[in-house]
């Protein structure tokens, strides 16, 4: 099938192939903005310091590189059970498993980033705030960690962050053109019938001679 073959066979069948993406649109569009609730995220950033020794210039380099590698372990601790519990128990809450959280490091820096999604906003930044105090608590119990320092603790959020409403209506639009081309191309494919002139030629490799047109029934 050529391109030129396929637009034509679009144009034949133009009402399905604008009216079921429109449906696929509409059917994610009330779904979404009816059903879907607002989440909103809340950020804070931690900083690592291990233990100290004595002020030297070789001992603060040793600091320095100790605390650059546990940061990684205090990023795992964060997403911890343990954690997880200690903070939901100390804000009232059954567990966090309403809360989605991302923790983020880098190899190269003694910062953590902590985001906690959630449904409320005011809940979302203390259970942000909350984890970021439990795991101090902890990684200076089973860590060399001299303290978990929380460089800026998370604010409310006013807006929400999700859910990306727009982009899941364009890709359920997108899925519905796809569906109907889909649907046009296959239909066309198992349809065997000779459907015109050009067709019945290169079946039999004989040209048509003539034609008797369709009469319609005397009234």
């Amino acid at each position: 099938m050529t391109l030129l073959e396929l637009f034509a066979l679009l144009k034949k069948h133009l009402r399905l192939v604008v009216a079921l993406p429109v449906a696929c649109a509409l059917v994610c569009a009330v779904v979404s903005y009816g059903f879907l609730p607002n989440t909103y995220t809340a950020t804070t950033s931690m900083y690592v310091l291990a233990k100290t020794g004595d002020g030297t210039s070789n001992t603060l380099n040793s600091d320095l590189t100790a605390s650059q590698q546990l940061t990684n372990d205090v990023s795992t601790l964060l997403k911890s059970s343990r954690v997880e519990t200690q903070t939901a128990g100390a804000l009232g809450l059954k567990d966090l498993s309403d809360y989605k959280i991302d923790v983020a490091s880098s190899t190269t820096s003694r910062v953590i980033s902590l985001s906690v999604t959630g449904t409320d906003p005011a809940q979302t930044a203390e259970v942000a705030n909350g984890l970021a105090q439990q795991v101090s608590a902890i990684a200076q119990e089973v860590m060399n960690v001299d303290s978990v320092n929380v460089v800026d603790q998370a604010q409310t959020p006013e807006s929400p962050s999700g859910p990306r409403r727009p982009l899941y209506v364009a890709v359920a639009f997108l899925a519905g053109l796809f569906l109907a081309v889909a649907f046009v191309v296959v239909e066309d494919m198992v349809n065997t019938r000779v459907r015109s002139q050009e067709e019945l030629e290169e079946l039999v490799g004989l040209p048509v001679m003539g034609r008797i047109p369709a009469m319609k029934e005397a009234r």
